[in-house]
């Protein structure tokens, strides 16, 4: 089954990549990869879960926002690939930023929304390396922002 197809499976409808908000480019393609911009929880073009984790926002929202984050990671290489999705051989690496208060200790657990879905639309060729650090804060309040590394075909 195509990524597409099992987004369709699992309900999910790409929405338009938002546009950078300061001086960078969304998607960097060089030397066969596809690095994503990290991207913040939009839906409807709006940021959709804000705060912090440990204080306003519950581990249920963080995984939420990490799976919205990469809603849009999924969004910026289906309009930047010539095939879209198709393109995509390996998901390397995702990077995760939670903004949380300091004694926060569940990262973790809120970056799997990010990583479940990656397995979920690309398969065994979804599993990845990671890194998930704990922040102060994020653009707009966002309360998760995730990052993606891709090996194309």
């Amino acid at each position: 089954m195509s990524p597409t197809e099992r987004l369709a499976e699992l309900g999910i409808v790409l929405p338009t990549p938002a546009k950078a908000v300061a001086n960078y480019v969304p998607v960097v393609i060089a030397g066969g990869f596809a690095i994503v911009s990290g991207q913040l929880p939009y839906e409807n073009g709006q940021v959709a879960v804000t705060g912090k984790l440990g204080q306003e926002v519950d581990i249920a929202e963080g995984v939420r926002a990490a799976q919205l984050c990469m809603i849009n990671v999924l969004a910026q290489l289906q309009a930047s690939l010539p095939e879209g999705l198709g393109s995509v051989a390996q998901v390397v690496r995702l990077g995760g930023f939670i903004a949380a208060t300091p004694f926060f200790t569940d990262a973790a657990k809120v970056m799997n929304g990010a990583s479940d879905l990656a397995v979920a639309v690309f398969g065994d060729a979804g599993r990845h390396a990671r890194s998930t650090i704990g922040v102060a804060s994020l653009p707009l309040d966002g309360a998760v922002e995730v990052e993606g590394m891709f090996l194309l075909r």
